[in-house]
Parts: C-alpha cells; structure tokens; sequence
C-alpha cells in the first residue's frame, strides 16, 4: 500500500456497504452506518466531556486546537488522498491538497480570532460586561462536496467556545468525515469531538436529541427546512447554510478577456459542486458573445478527469443523483432551444460519474436550468438588454447565498452590488471566502454566520453580567 493511503485503510471498516470512487467506480473501502442508538451514545460521550473541556479555560483550547491544525498538515497528503478517491476532486489546482491545507487554515483562524468581553456601560456605579459562554453539545452535519473543510469549518469554533462536538459527516463522504476527526482526535482530549456515520434517520436522531444545543448544517434547501421541523421540540440554536442559485452580473463596460479565467472558475469550481459557486450568468447584448467565446476559450484548456491523475483540473460529478440533476437540466434547456457551446453529451456508458464542461447559450431567464441550482458542470448564459432586468432576475429566486458583478467602473460595481439579495456580493470574483469574514445566506439559502468573530459568536451563549 501507497504511504498516502494508510489513512483510508485505517477509516474504512471491515464489513459494511462499500464506498466507490466516484471517478472510477472502484472500491475504496467500506462503511458500517450507525443507528440512533449510536447517536445518543456519542452525546453521552459528548455531554460527559464537555464540563471538563470548559473547565481548560480559552488559551488551553486555542493551543489544543492549534496542535490539531499541525496534526492536520502532517497528515494533508493522506486526508487529500482521502477525499480525492472519496469525493472525486482532482489533487491540485482548488482541488483535494487546497482543501486540506483549508482545513488547516480554518482551524488556526478560529483559535486565533479574539473574542474579548465587551463592556457595555461603566459609568461609576453603573457596570455591565457582554460575555460569550459555551452553548454545551454540539451537532454539526457535514455535506459531500467540501467533506472535510465544512467540517472544521463547524468543529473548529465550536470547540473554541467550548463546546463539545459530535459530527455527522453525509453519507456520500463519509470515510472523509472519519478521516478528519481522526486526525484532529491525535491532539484533542478523548471524548471532545466525535463522529457518528450514517444517513437521514442518524441526522435526525442528533438533531431531536435534547442535549443537543445547538445544531450546525449545510446542505439542501430541502433538508434544512427538515432540520428546522425535526428541531422545533428541543428548540436547539441553528446555522444553516442551504446553498443558493448564485448569479454574476457582467455589466457593458467590462473586458471580455479579462474576465473569462475568473468566471470560468467562479463556475465550476469542484466542476460546480460549491454552494456559493456562479450558477447563472447575466451578460449584456453589446458584449454577449465576446464573453461566451472567451468562456469557451478557457473551459476547453481545463482538463478533467480522474482525479490521482496530476495533470488534471477537474474530476466527476460525486454521485450518481447529481449526474442525474445536471443531465436532467441541460436536456430540458437544449429542448427548450438553448444554443450548447460546448459539453452537453456526456458519454452515460463511460466509468465513473463524469459530466463534461458545459456552457449553454442563449438561453432563456425562466429555463429551469437558471431557475434551479443545477450543482455541476454546467453554466447558463443569459442575455440582458437592461441592467435593470438583470438585476431583478438575480433576485427572483428564493435563495440568495452569493452573486457576482464584474465591472472596469469600481463604483458602478459596487451601486448594483448593493441592490442584490444575496449574503455576500464579490466585486470582479466570484466564490472567495475568508475564516476572518462572516459569511452566510439570505433567503432560503439559511441563517446565521460562519467564521471571524461572528462565526465564535454563533456557536456561544451571550451572556451580560451587570452591576
């Protein structure tokens, strides 16, 4: 056995359902799901350490959560290994090494945020302090397509707090999930942050458990609001980051040439499979097909294939359901009379769930492939005649996680960006995040923020001590 794979093999089970690579269609490894009963001993085990994990007081768990950051780069090749045979993303390029070494990131950035007390009013005899407590028991349920930086992205400042976590990692990824806590466990205390395995009935049982106080998810629109229903009895604080149909505006004044490399990959970053990546493209008719041609120049430079190969930039789609999403959209719009650039004949009898890159022309603003997020390789390009047109189409959908306008004009860029409903608007990018940067949704696309000091504060209890 490789010395990259020694990780996998520790993660995957005897006995159980076989993982496949997405790629190729191989057996990884294997995976014995948990029950509820499962679930409601790894809160035991939670609730019994958490006490004690509060008691080290904040320099102590920023040190050990800085100890886990070191863990994570000296087993980054083995966890990008992980997630390229598991998730299919390529090694380089925003691809398995960049999402470790993300993790890596995450996990200092939470332990190094300062999170002082506040005071609020001291006027002689009059005194009040806003301080942060530690909510208790944590639940954080983890999507397939960034397994393992989503993860810390929950675990991190929720153990910062002081709080105790127990991960549900999808079911799509899940020797990623494990992976990832086993390797932060090396510097963690026993009992801190643990992972239970499994589908639906498992993320319910953690959202329902009523020692569970708050509850962290990403993922469908869908399943949130299941999330939300499953959680109303015990009343658990929630972040929930639901995806969104992001859309970027391209106003006249912009140059074609310049832009292309950037929306090409505000697009299909992990070939599309990003919450916050461009999902629908608005272009202006003086300068549409200067910017589809340059579009296309880029994408077909990309190579896209297994992803161990290095040489590579894009793999598959993770599963067989997304494939089916994304074929799904691309047909209905080449029915609907959409003019295909490129892509849009994905060979079905080929190994592995691969969906060529594919742009999709003059196609029309209520198409269901720019109404529904598609989450794959495949990028609709609308026309506008009226910026005051685009804009209302980007904000006349139900989700609103990011969009994108690309302008020469700074402040003409940034009057529209103000106009859009979305949680985070980029100005000539698309998709760039920061652990130091709130970042969150509006709309259906959830609520609550990750990261900076927002993001310690959502995973705490305010508490004002006054007098």
């Amino acid at each position: 056995m490789e010395e990259r794979a020694a990780l996998l093999a520790r993660v995957s089970a005897g006995s159980g359902t076989e993982i496949k690579d997405p790629a190729t269609g191989a057996v990884i490894g294997r995976v014995a799901f948990g029950t509820p009963d499962d679930v409601a001993a790894a809160v035991d085990t939670a609730a019994a350490a958490q006490p004690g994990w509060d008691a080290l007081g904040d320099q102590d768990r920023c040190a050990a959560l800085m100890r886990a950051a070191d863990a994570i780069d000296a087993h980054a090749e083995e966890l990008a290994y992980v997630v390229s045979r598991e998730q299919g993303k390529t090694m380089n390029g925003l691809g398995a090494r960049y999402e470790a070494a993300g993790c890596a990131a995450w996990v200092r950035a939470a332990a190094s945020t300062p999170l002082p007390v506040e005071v609020l009013v001291d006027e002689g005899s009059s005194h009040a302090e806003l301080h942060y407590r530690p909510i208790g028991v944590v639940g954080a349920i983890t999507p397939w397509n960034w397994p393992m930086i989503i993860a810390c992205w929950q675990i991190a400042p929720a153990l910062r707090m002081g709080n105790t976590v127990v991960q549900k990692p999808s079911e799509y990824t899940t020797l990623t999930g494990l992976a990832i806590v086993q390797v932060m466990n090396e510097a963690l205390p026993p009992g801190v942050l643990t992972a239970v395995t499994g589908a639906g009935d498992v993320g319910d049982a953690l959202v329902r458990d009523r020692r569970v106080g708050k509850v962290m998810f990403t993922g469908s629109v869908q399943t949130g609001m299941k999330v939300i229903e499953a959680s109303a009895g015990n009343m658990p604080r929630l972040t929930l980051e639901l995806g969104g149909n992001d859309a970027g505006i391209v106003l006249p004044d912009a140059d074609p040439g310049a832009i292309a490399e950037g929306l090409f990959w505000g697009a299909f970053i992990n070939n599309g499979q990003t919450c916050a990546a461009m999902k629908r493209l608005y272009v202006p008719d003086a300068i549409y097909d200067e910017v589809v041609d340059a579009l296309a120049g880029i994408a077909a430079k990309v190579p896209m294939g297994v992803g161990l190969d290095e040489g590579n930039a894009l793999g598959p789609l993770q599963n067989q359901m997304q494939w089916n999403v994304v074929n799904r959209l691309v047909e209905e719009a080449k029915a609907r009379g959409a003019r295909v650039v490129m892509g849009g004949d994905p060979d079905a009898g080929a190994p592995g769930y691969f969906y060529p890159k594919t742009l999709i022309a003059d196609i029309d603003n209520a198409a269901p492939l720019v109404q529904e997020e598609q989450f794959g390789p495949a990028l609709p390009i609308v026309r506008y005649t009226d910026l005051e047109e685009a804009v209302q189409w980007t904000n006349g959908v139900d989700v609103g996680l990011g969009a994108s306008v690309w302008s020469a004009d700074r402040e003409k860029a940034l009057a529209i960006a103000a106009r859009l409903q979305a949680g985070t608007v980029w100005i000539n990018s698309h998709g760039g995040i920061d652990p130091r940067v709130p970042f969150g949704g509006a709309k259906h696309s959830g609520y609550g923020l990750e990261f900076g000091v927002e993001g310690l504060k959502a995973v705490s209890v305010p508490q004002v001590i006054s007098g």
